[in-house]
């Protein structure tokens, strides 16, 4: 019940962002997850083809998170958002209907140039009109993208069944609707010109090291949540024997994001400072992972239904810790990244933010990646869960350097109201 009270509280503008953010991860889950395969068995593609469209939509999403930001701040949120939707709507479309690799590959940059535009800009537009709220209307903002990843893969696996080409006209459809309501709906606002040029602003933004170097210490919060989808499932796989095991540990997450965030964010808003639940979050991530590297291993399957229940335990306990950990840090993470600047450089910082913790993520997934193999081979199971242990607690304790440093925003400023009310364009 407070959940959607909190949710009734916020401006009809905040209220449409939530729900477009179910949406986006809807409909991105409904098709990604499921679009190798499709490459692979259905058109016949090499993997190292398939290593490309994939490289593709990730690299032009990646690596164009600044000029989404930019864009976000010198041409308006609302317009970014709103092309940024419109192009996924066309990627996902010519996913649905291409053979050809040229049209592949147009899919991969257009849907991936999607994200670099919206997702900066929705966060940019969620701090500007939040106010004082940030803290809140970002945990409710995760309570919803979490959601949408739990319904996208249910939604995908059963479209599936008819073929890949009903996945991708789905989730096409689902970014269409958001493109129109966003249109109809979302407020414009006045945008409050930044003073320099382009170039000039991203000077500004790269020479605040203090900034950069939070970035980096987020390196731990982007790898660790992606095991969600790669160590953890695998780990479920492996201690019962069952293929389907991915399920209940996106289950686990799901649940305790829905019941708790919005309360977890709420009681520690007033209580301490925002780096020290930041640098804890990051540490009991990192700590989620030793219930399941306690009982790693390459043993026999498990005798029987209750042998397999029991086993899965430390690895569902751990993503419930993972959870917990995620439900402390990125609230106060989304809250204090316009802290850094100028208010009207806000999308800038989202899309450079994303750029730095993005490929230092890269890095460490290929790392979690290179330990689970290296783990097999020499027999030493235990080592990616060691590997994702020494993250959190690296990122966990950089954080708390960053702070006693004085680096970090001592706490978060409200937007004047001179440029959250600013009048329609």
């Amino acid at each position: 019940m407070k959940t959607w009270h909190e949710i009734r509280g916020l401006p009809p503008a905040l209220r449409l962002l939530l729900v477009n953010q179910l949406g986006v991860n809807t409909g991105f889950y409904l098709l990604v997850p499921y679009l190798a395969l499709h490459l692979s068995e259905d058109l016949g593609m090499s993997a190292a083809v398939v290593g490309v469209v994939l490289g593709v939509r990730n690299l032009s999403q990646q690596g164009l998170f600044l000029i989404g930001g930019t864009a976000s701040d010198r041409l308006g949120a609302r317009g970014v958002i709103i092309a940024g939707c419109a192009l996924r709507t066309v990627g996902f479309g010519l996913f649905a209907l291409g053979v050809g690799l040229p049209v592949l590959l147009a899919a991969s940059v257009l849907s991936g140039l999607a994200g670099a535009l919206f997702n900066p800009a929705v966060r940019a537009y969620l701090a500007l009109e939040a106010g004082e709220r940030k803290a809140e209307a970002f945990a409710l903002f995760h309570v919803f993208a979490t959601t949408g990843a739990l319904l996208g893969p249910l939604l995908g696996s059963a479209l599936l069944l008819v073929d890949f080409r009903a996945c991708a006209l789905t989730a096409a459809a689902v970014f269409a609707v958001l493109t129109v309501a966003q249109t109809l709906v979302l407020p414009a606002r006045q945008v409050a010109p930044t003073g320099n040029s382009v170039l000039a602003d991203w000077r500004e933004v790269i020479a605040n090291r203090g900034f950069l170097a939070f970035a980096l210490a987020m390196v731990g919060m982007f790898t660790l949540q992606n095991q969600l989808y790669l160590l953890l499932p695998d780990g479920a796989r492996r201690a019962t024997g069952w293929e389907g095991a991915a399920g209940p540990v996106f289950l686990v997450g799901t649940l305790a994001n829905l019941w708790l965030q919005l309360r977890v964010t709420t009681a520690l808003k007033a209580r301490g400072s925002r780096a020290r639940w930041i640098s804890g979050g990051l540490v009991l991530m990192g700590l989620s992972f030793v219930p399941p590297m306690a009982v790693s291993g390459y043993g026999p399957a498990p005798d029987g239904l209750a042998d397999a229940a029991l086993r899965a335990l430390p690895v569902l306990g751990g993503a419930l810790m993972l959870s917990l950990g995620v439900m402390l840090a990125q609230p106060f993470v989304m809250e204090l990244i316009p802290a850094f600047g100028r208010t009207e450089l806000t999308g800038t910082y989202f899309g450079l933010f994303y750029v730095v913790s993005g490929i230092a993520a890269a890095v460490g997934n290929t790392v979690v990646g290179w330990a689970m193999d290296a783990g097999e081979r020499i027999g030493a199971p235990w080592l990616p869960w060691a590997c994702c242990l020494a993250f959190g607690l690296a990122s966990g304790a950089g954080v708390a350097w960053l702070h006693r440093r004085r680096v970090l925003p001592a706490r978060p400023t409200a937007v004047p109201a001179t440029v959250r009310g600013a009048r329609r364009t």
